[in-house]
């Protein structure tokens, strides 16, 4: 029969470990969180990105339209080129906060498994020190 202080190591080791564990999930949800609110963030800015830009077209349309220019030839190519350049700003902002997005999560993901391997080091550990104390 184990004696009294190995049964005591024993559950002290399984109470750490399991803490181990629960942290390691806790900051892996808690990463996951902070992807979709990146997620959301980008969305918003994104939509608010598009209405400038559709206040600047219009307002551009709508000075050409008072001064008499025609919207075509060279207005309508410069206003083409200024659309694919905000185009273009508008993908790498989409694209950099897709990269923050995975980077939260392969983080979590991280967490957890750093939380299991600590709680199956504190169990080996524990077994140990039970072991030796029996």
């Amino acid at each position: 029969m184990p004696s009294p202080l190995a049964i005591i190591a024993a559950i002290g080791t399984a109470v750490a470990a399991r803490g181990q564990y629960v942290a390691g999930k806790a900051q892996e949800i808690e990463l996951e969180r902070q992807a979709e609110e990146e997620r959301i963030a980008a969305e918003g800015r994104e939509l608010q990105r598009r209405e400038e830009l559709n206040r600047a077209l219009a307002a551009r349309q709508m000075a050409m339209a008072t001064s008499g220019i025609a919207g075509e030839g060279t207005p309508a190519s410069i206003a083409l080129s200024a659309a694919e350049k905000i185009g273009m700003g508008e993908g790498l902002e989409s694209l950099s906060s897709q990269l923050k997005q995975a980077q939260l999560r392969r983080a979590g993901r991280m967490a957890k498994q750093t939380g299991q391997i600590q709680a199956a080091s504190t169990l080996l550990s524990g077994g140990v020190e039970a072991a030796q104390l029996s």
